[in-house]
């Protein structure tokens, strides 16, 4: 759905946590397996590594980056920090006085293939792929 046709409290709560994740969700989308980690753990200090890690799990929470990576309920930032051994979680405020997290969220998208839409390229292909499901495949139209 377009962001256009939304009124101005749901576009507000676009792409942002709306609510505290469960134990579940944070379990599902917050664990980090062995190549998460070998990716985390490239970075130097805890608050770059908490930082990129909080990045990737919200971008698969959400499905999106936020614009201010730190803008994360404080649960979230303190089961990250746990899986990551950092001390003090406070030290994530340092990731968000810098522009780190641009670069590492075209890290995150490279490196686990992630699209950016908004690229007319990617924007074709998707739409491409839509289309020949949409004519080819033997799915109900609602699908």
């Amino acid at each position: 759905m377009p962001v256009e046709c939304l009124t101005e409290e749901p576009q507000r709560r676009y792409g942002g946590y709306t609510e505290e994740p469960s134990p579940l969700q944070l379990a599902r989308y917050f664990h980090f397996d062995d190549r998460d980690r070998q990716i985390i753990d490239r970075r130097q200090s805890d608050h770059t590594r908490l930082g990129f890690a909080i990045q990737l799990g919200t971008v698969r929470f959400l499905g999106t980056f936020l614009p201010n990576p730190t803008a994360v309920p404080a649960h979230v930032v303190t089961y990250v920090a746990q899986q990551l051994c950092v001390q003090d979680p406070a030290c994530l405020s340092q990731y968000a006085s810098r522009d780190t997290h641009w670069e590492h969220a075209r890290q995150i998208q490279h490196a686990y293939g992630d699209r950016d839409f908004s690229d007319p390229r990617e924007a074709f292909r998707l739409v491409r792929w839509l289309y020949s499901r949409a004519w080819l495949s033997a799915e109900r139209p609602s699908v």
